[in-house]
């Protein structure tokens, strides 16, 4: 793998476990270095069901990273996670620097939050968690109930129990 294959997943406080941390082991196990990039530095925090889940160690600081040193990029959600990203001005530009370069572009669950705020939603067929078709419609996408939905470099899921065919999908894009 060159290091335009390295693949980063943009999370902070309150991501859904499951949501980072399977695709994350997913490409690994296909040979993808992976990078978990935030605001924050550290540690963040998961969430699991209804509480506090595990801490994941922060690769890279949004400040210090370059979209131009990916080749994807991963959106894990949950409720907190997008939400405190969309208010991000430095998060929501990483995820348009994706959109304009069409790059592999995943969100699942509540992720798709980001890619309407990033601008990357409208004329596109997406899919997430139910609760906010309704935002995915407004930004302008059709939205799908759909395991996965693929649109051009966009992949969107809609909850943990796609994480595999989501999984596939991330690695179909990146070709294998």
């Amino acid at each position: 793998m060159t290091s335009k294959q390295r693949i980063a997943i943009l999370a902070t406080h309150g991501f859904e476990q499951s949501e980072l941390l399977d695709p994350r082991d997913t490409l690994r196990k296909a040979g993808y270095p992976v990078d978990v990039v935030s605001p924050e530095s550290g540690r963040i925090r998961g969430w699991k069901g209804k509480d506090w889940g595990d801490a994941v160690e922060v690769d890279v600081a949004l400040a210090d990273a370059s979209p131009d040193d990916y080749a994807a990029l991963v959106l894990p959600g949950g409720v907190i996670n997008p939400d405190l990203l969309r208010a991000e001005p430095a998060a929501v530009e990483f995820i348009r620097a994706f959109d304009r370069a069409r790059k592999p572009l995943a969100a699942i669950c509540h992720g798709p939050w980001l890619l309407v705020e990033a601008g990357a939603a409208k004329g596109r067929q997406m899919t997430s968690y139910r609760s906010i078709r309704t935002d995915v419609e407004n930004a302008g996408a059709r939205w799908k109930d759909a395991e996965v939905v693929v649109d051009g470099h966009v992949i969107t899921s809609r909850k943990p129990d796609d994480l595999p065919a989501f999984g596939q999908a991330v690695l179909d894009a990146l070709g294998g």
